[in-house]
């Protein structure tokens, strides 16, 4: 198993914790794919899951958006999964028995209802979710035995909003209320849906969008 991060202590961390290898990387840069990418086929030989997890959010409304942290959301949030998506693919086509793996990506569900504080975050999740579909139809019409399907989470109980809750606690009751469950998911619970995907459990499950958000998107915001 490989963990790669732009976090170097942290990502070295984690793979020492499950005994996997840990490699740095950019997602933004195609130089450090191809590098970590060449690490996986002489470490293991072989790929066969591929999780599109890294993420930043802005907080930028349109009015005050800056061009260089578009960019940079872009880059991290799309331009990485693309690039995580075609240097699977290429690393997969080459495994024992012919080309087989399964790709997840990590959208949302600013997918299908923008963040009006954060359009670029919403651009960028909603348009994983098409380059997933579009991945996933290239490789079965190739004839590929590569999956790719995209996971939405609602509101988790992660690092990324950790700055907003350290800065304004009372959000915990707003993070939580997003899903008619009353709370926000645990870690863990996303990540079973991504077990799921990579599994061949879900042999036959290839440009979908797996919802795992407390049913937050399941009714409507004013009933």
């Amino acid at each position: 198993m490989v963990v790669a991060d732009i976090q170097a202590d942290l990502g070295a961390g984690l793979a020492r914790e499950i005994g996997g290898e840990f490699f740095q990387l950019d997602v933004a840069s195609d130089a450090g794919w191809t590098s970590l990418m060449a690490g996986v086929e002489a470490g293991q030989g072989r790929l066969d899951v591929l999780f599109n997890n890294a993420g930043i959010v802005l907080g930028q409304s349109i009015e005050d958006l800056n061009l260089a942290d578009w960019d940079r959301i872009i880059g991290v949030n799309l331009t990485g999964v693309m690039l995580g998506c075609q240097k699977g693919i290429a690393l997969m086509k080459k495994n024992p028995g012919g080309p087989k793996g399964s790709i997840i990506n990590t959208a949302s569900t600013a997918a299908y209802a923008a963040i009006p504080s954060d359009p670029a975050y919403s651009a960028t999740k909603s348009a994983v979710r098409l380059l997933t579909k579009a991945v996933a139809v290239h490789c079965a019409r190739a004839g590929y035995a590569i999956r790719c399907n995209s996971l939405h989470p609602g509101a988790t109980d992660t690092a990324i909003l950790a700055p907003a809750l350290g800065a304004a606690p009372h959000m915990r009751a707003a993070f939580d209320a997003m899903s008619p469950m009353g709370r926000m998911a645990r870690p863990d619970e996303i990540a079973a849906v991504a077990l799921f995907l990579a599994s061949d459990e879900a042999s036959y499950v290839t440009g979908a969008e797996y919802l795992a958000d407390g049913g937050m998107m399941a009714g409507h915001p004013g009933i």
